[in-house]
């Protein structure tokens, strides 16, 4: 399946940076516009919130694919309202938008959030089970994204449930795993064999439009993202040493004096160190996600030394930035 034009709503997000520079590479011709609130305001940069009923100039169809990226997902970080107010609005008038358009086809990126925070390996086929204002409001949006799709049989909705998305600006978890390995900040908390699942970003921008373009695929497609099988803290932290050339010996603090510590630094807002009580108990529950149907379906193209490698690369070979 081939398109003309594109629309990223939440397309100035690092996710979006990503999958529009892809989707320049791959289809020169077409235009690919960004809509979001940090827009130029400028013909293909116009500003949308997600949040309001959304107009834009241009004209849409079949002929178009929307990528759905627009939400607020750092968490802890915002007030719960937050979470519902521009997940699940921003999900219906992005549907809506699609339906008074004629757009038959939606890329919606959900997230890990909607399984909970539990150690048992979580599939595809896993009830949701959402402890958090963002995974139940991104559990809410995929609903409201299966219900503009069920409306006609010539739609169609690729899900993807991302694990950590990491790479070229990314600005997040594994950012902040490199600059405390740097500045040997970093220690295990608690434990060394926590499983985070996670996924280069040029990685998932590829899969997500290769779920898109796959006419023989389902209507409605639901894939974890993220490496199968998953890597531990321990692993990650190996790979992103080997492939930066750093050489560090990595503490391991016990649960107990850890928290500890956490707490004092939130009382006197993180002494620098960027923890909090919440941000290490995060630390120490596994994101044990199974990515064995992506790797079937859509295998990913680096490991997660090569995309380490990679996103040093893109970064000169300084830092991971």
């Amino acid at each position: 399946m081939q398109f003309n034009q594109f629309i990223i709503f939440g397309g100035c997000g690092f996710i979006g940076t990503h999958t529009a520079n892809l989707l320049r590479e791959k289809y020169p011709d077409a235009k690919v516009y960004i809509a979001d609130l940090l827009a130029d305001g400028s013909e293909f940069s116009q500003r949308v919130d997600v949040r309001q009923p959304i107009s834009m100039n241009g004209e849409f169809g079949k002929d178009t694919l929307i990528f759905n990226f627009a939400a607020i997902h750092r968490t802890p970080g915002h007030p719960d309202h937050a979470y519902f107010e521009t997940n699940i609005r921003g999900a219906e008038n992005v549907c809506d938008f699609a339906r008074k358009h004629g757009i038959n086809n939606i890329v919606f990126t959900s997230s890990i959030a909607p399984y909970g925070a539990a150690e048992d390996l979580k599939s595809e086929d896993t009830l949701p089970t959402p402890n958090t204002p963002y995974g139940i409001s991104k559990l809410v949006a995929e609903k409201i994204h299966r219900e503009w799709a069920a409306e006609s049989a010539d739609r169609r909705l690729s899900i993807v449930r991302p694990g950590i998305v990491f790479g070229t600006g990314e600005h997040g978890n594994m950012t902040r795993l490199y600059k405390g390995l740097k500045s040997h900040k970093f220690a295990y908390a608690g434990r060394k064999d926590t499983i985070k699942a996670c996924i280069y970003v040029k990685d998932l921008a590829r899969v997500m439009l290769a779920m898109a373009e796959n006419e023989q695929a389902d209507r409605i497609q639901l894939h974890n993202c993220c490496y199968y099988p998953s890597f531990t803290i321990e692993q990650i932290c190996k790979m992103m040493l080997k492939a930066t050339g750093m050489r560090r010996w990595i503490p391991f603090i016990p649960r107990k004096p850890m928290m500890a510590a956490a707490t004092i630094c939130g009382i006197f807002g993180g002494l620098g160190l960027g923890i909090c009580p919440a941000r290490v108990k995060k630390l120490m529950v596994s994101t044990n996600i199974n990515g064995k149907k992506l790797s079937e379906n859509y295998p990913l193209s680096y490991t997660l030394e090569e995309a380490f490698r990679d996103w040093y690369k893109d970064c000169g070979e300084k830092e991971l930035v």
